[in-house]
């Protein structure tokens, strides 16, 4: 990988646009990022597009301050998709080894998974991601990477991600509209997961829980493979909404309070301490406790953690993660909040830490970055393996390839429509 090429991740979120830009260091293989930018986001509902060109307006303007800190245009990126339409399934595949008694080669492997994903999916739904999780070479089971074994029969065990198409179609339009090239459509909280988790969390067995401004985004990971991903209808935004009826104050005060004062701990304030509403409008009056503004926020995260754990409880996993559960996102900066998880949880909790980057910028490590950063860690990663031809490069083609066909179709649409 040259040290010029640039790699970007794009993360749309309901509040903000952000965009990280990084490259290969040379001098350690590490990646450095050169850049990180943000800007107001306006025409997404929890994580659905509702109006592109209130989109296509905010990435122009994200592309235009990229350039403007690193010296060249952003042509192309990894873009998050996410939204509460995302679903997930197991889905198993089967093949014969083309070569009879001979070694199991990469064309078997991509064979077999896409004998997987021949699943009867919904009409109108696309497979966003084929994971391959386990494979079993005639009698053989639990093997991570069959290549070069011998055998006839080849199985393989996968997890499918799929998307609601409208909305798949509607973000790559948006995406081509701002002037962008799609190097790869990534589920949002798979992103996070290569900027704050680390192999030995995956391997133990971990939730990691995103929480945004209008979603909650959860992925659960066991022995490196994922088990299950989800994105819940809640977030921040509704903790502003439960402050503002709560002290019947405007929208912005209650935002503003929340920033300021929020807790997630009530037990941290007597009740005589106050806080003065004029001090945010001066139309307001009336001082408020933010002993009852701390119990306030407890309890939507409680209700919060709540809905996560039943994604828990579902796939049986629910006080048995020995690595516990990682907070993420921009919501996640609440303090206090960790210690409702871990109540909630029954489970170590610990907030997410960005790993395996070097920089100079400090945005970068904000957790309400790290979509952004994964995106782009994701395709630092895919270079290094399509420049390296080995197991893991020939596991991800098919799926690769699979949202490459997509975006190659819409791509083609969309020029037809262009007068």
């Amino acid at each position: 990988m040259s040290k010029e090429k640039f790699i970007a991740g794009l993360d749309i979120g309901t509040s903000q646009v952000r965009l990280v830009v990084g490259q290969n260091n040379p001098q350690d293989g590490s990646f450095y990022i050169v850049g990180a930018v943000e800007t107001n986001s306006e025409g997404v509902s929890k994580g659905s597009i509702v109006s592109i060109e209130e989109i296509v307006s905010a990435i122009s303007k994200i592309l235009e301050q990229s350039e403007r800190m690193i010296g060249q245009r952003i042509s192309s990126a990894f873009i998050g998709i996410s939204g509460v339409h995302i679903s997930t399934l197991t889905s198993r595949g089967v093949v014969a080894v083309s070569r009879p008694g001979g070694e199991i080669k990469e064309d078997d492997v991509e064979r077999v998974i896409n004998a997987a994903q021949a699943v009867a999916t919904p009409p109108n739904y696309e497979i966003l991601h084929v994971i391959p999780k386990l494979f079993s070479v005639d009698s053989q089971t639990n093997i991570k990477d069959p290549l070069g074994m011998t055998g006839v029969r080849l199985e393989v065990e996968t997890q499918i991600i799929e998307g609601l198409s409208a909305q798949v179609k509607n973000l790559t339009k948006t995406i081509y509209r701002a002037g962008l090239t799609i190097d790869d459509l990534v589920l949002s909280i798979l992103a996070d997961s290569e900027a704050v988790l680390t192999k030995r969390q995956k391997e133990l067995g971990v939730a990691l829980v995103n929480i945004g401004s209008s979603t909650t985004s959860v992925a659960v990971f066991e022995e490196g493979d994922i088990l299950t991903a989800a994105v819940l209808p809640v977030g921040s935004a509704h903790i502003t909404n439960d402050i503002a009826i709560g002290l019947r104050t405007s929208l912005d005060v209650a935002e503003s309070i929340k920033l300021e004062y929020g807790s997630a701990n009530p037990d941290l304030f007597n009740k005589k301490e106050e806080v003065d509403l004029s001090e945010f409008d001066d139309k307001e009056q009336g001082k408020v406790a933010l002993k009852h503004i701390a119990e306030i926020i407890e309890a939507r995260l409680e209700e919060i953690f709540e809905m996560v754990d039943k994604k828990l409880v579902a796939i049986n996993r629910s006080g048995l993660l020995p690595a516990g559960v990682v907070l993420t996102g921009g919501g996640s900066k609440l303090p206090g909040i960790v210690e409702v998880a871990k109540k909630e949880f029954r489970l170590p909790a610990a907030l997410g830490h960005i790993t395996n980057i070097s920089t100079a910028i400090d945005k970068v490590n904000d957790l309400s970055f790290s979509t952004a950063l994964g995106l782009a860690l994701w395709g630092f990663e895919l270079e290094k393996q399509n420049e390296t031809s080995g197991s893991h490069a020939g596991l991800l083609a098919p799926q690769i390839k699979l949202i490459k066909d997509l975006i190659s179709k819409i791509k083609d649409m969309f020029h037809r429509l262009i007068p």
